[in-house]
């Protein structure tokens, strides 16, 4: 069927829906979201150890992408993409310290309200919501529960922030006490209380997010000596330009032992995402059990990624590396049609939102900026073009902040002093500018506000090492690319406010701007 005929019919179809899902049960909705993972950890994508069995059978099971990126590479402006729809230069959330600035006219929890869902945060915030805005409000941060009451919470609190940005012995907080188990049991016990309305949780779990540190029997499962050694090195900085240089220096003046300590950093960060699995696997089977997992749709996903190691860094901050923007995505549950593989298309956290619109027979808001995947998602029809290509941003703006002695990193607030592993990677250095990347089939374009650009085919060169920006011979491509980001750059200006007077604001039901 012609794809804009099926797209006028489903027009039809969805105001018949409305009126009929109305009168019988909207889906559940489990939002399952960690916090700094990254995509190729995981046996699906080929990684050789048992690091998320239970992830990978849910998504063969069910739906899965492998081309799923963050809007951002940092908390804060993912989140507020995530439940708004709109890209950080639309909802003005462009660094970490900008949550008051969030601009949209409605968002997730506000649609879910309005079709009378109850709502729980139960886990990390780190957006512009509060307890105020949910039925049930449980939240964690790296530092343990942001109120703990108990003794026991207390002393978890005073651990992690002892521990500040890494551990490198087995942690003293058991398995019954880790952040991940402690969340998934007050989610179940949410869920349990849940009778009559549909409802909506966020179980956001603050790992495997630094500070590293995790307990036996997942200490010793990703020794040093078992897991894989990382592909790149320091040598390969010198190819990625200052930006990676300066946070490489920043590292090193906080962690003077980084290269020997590496390998165990790596294994920590690897334990943390299998106790993640693991509690991941606990939910699911209660949904399961109770009857609820037919009635519910599943996303398990991260706001972004971590450098594990690649270019001998930890943590985040600089550049636009699949390491850093790929984030796992993994779709189950209610109406949610099993793929063969993974679902061939560049999709965004910020498509979530629209999503959900669909699924529960609302319409998209005006002002979202992502695309609904309902319909690939349920196994319909769907224009290719529109997902053949996706657009990551990175920075506040302003001029690139080289590293010069007027501003010390002590002075910027990313290095405290004597405190050795205490440091912001998301800093003056390295979140200065305007950078955007595009990917598309086996290309990634990276350009910068002073037209710099680094381009990269992904097949031949998974780690980003050569760059071939400027090469006579892949003109065309370079062009193709430049054309495709321009384009994306041009469509996601934001809509708001709309035209007050006479004009017609012209949309798709699905947020689509291919229809073909």
């Amino acid at each position: 069927m012609n794809f804009r005929k099926h797209l006028f019919s489903g027009i039809v179809l969805q105001g018949i829906g409305l009126s009929l899902f109305a009168q019988t049960d909207k889906p559940n909705i489990v939002v399952i979201m960690t916090d700094q993972q990254r995509a190729d950890l995981c046996g699906r994508e080929g990684f050789p150890m048992d690091i998320t069995p239970f992830v990978d059978e849910l998504a063969h099971q069910n739906a899965w992408f492998d081309k799923a990126y963050t809007v951002m590479p940092a908390s804060t402006p993912a989140r507020c993409s995530m439940f708004t729809g709109r890209f950080p230069t639309a909802t003005h959330v462009r660094t970490n310290h900008n949550v008051r600035d969030i601009n949209y006219a409605k968002d997730l929890v506000t649609v879910l309200k309005e079709n009378h869902y109850k709502t729980a945060l139960v886990g990390k915030n780190h957006a512009y919501l509060n307890s105020k805005d949910m039925d049930f409000w449980s939240e964690y941060s790296h530092w343990g529960k942001n109120k703990p009451v108990t003794e026991g919470e207390r002393a978890i609190s005073k651990f992690f922030k002892e521990a500040v940005g890494q551990y490198l012995e087995p942690s003293p907080i058991p398995l019954k006490d880790q952040q991940p188990t402690r969340i998934v049991d007050e989610a179940i016990e949410w869920i349990d209380s849940q009778k009559d309305n549909p409802f909506f949780v966020w179980v956001s779990f603050p790992e495997p997010h630094n500070p590293y540190q995790v307990c036996e029997p997942y200490y010793s499962m990703f020794a040093p000596d078992k897991i894989p050694a990382v592909k790149t090195s320091r040598k390969d900085i010198l190819k990625k330009g200052e930006k990676y240089r300066i946070l490489a220096e920043l590292e090193d003046a906080s962690c003077p032992d980084l290269e020997r300590d590496l390998p165990r950093l790596r294994g920590n960060y690897m334990g943390m995402i299998r106790l993640i699995d693991d509690q991941i696997k606990r939910l699911v089977e209660e949904l399961k059990e109770k009857g609820l997992f037919e009635k519910t749709i599943i996303v398990v996903l991260s706001d972004h990624g971590d450098y594990c190691g690649e270019y001998g860094l930890i943590r985040k901050g600089v550049g636009l590396s699949e390491s850093l923007t790929r984030i796992p995505m993994v779709w189950a549950g209610y109406q949610i049609k099993k793929q063969p593989k993974a679902i061939d298309a560049h999709v965004s956290l910020a498509d979530l939102f629209p999503t959900f619109c669909t699924a529960i027979g609302d319409s998209i808001p005006v002002g979202v900026q992502g695309r609904s995947l309902w319909p690939m998602l349920t196994g319909k029809e769907y224009p290719k073009e529109e997902f053949s290509s996706v657009v990551v941003q990175l920075g506040f703006g302003g001029e690139d902040v080289p590293l010069d002695d007027s501003l010390t990193f002590e002075q910027e607030g990313a290095l405290g002093p004597n405190k050795v592993a205490h440091f912001d990677e998301l800093n003056t250095w390295t979140q200065s500018g305007t950078s955007r990347m595009v990917r598309m089939g086996d290309w990634k374009l990276i350009m910068n506000s002073y037209g710099k650009g680094e381009l990269y085919n992904l097949k031949k060169d998974p780690y980003e090492i050569n760059n071939l920006f400027g090469n006579p011979k892949l003109i065309d491509k370079q062009s193709e690319l430049l054309t495709k980001l321009l384009a994306w750059e041009l469509r996601l200006q934001d809509p708001l406010p709309l035209p007050r007077h006479r004009y017609h604001f012209k949309r798709n039901p699905y947020n689509y701007h291919f229809t073909d």
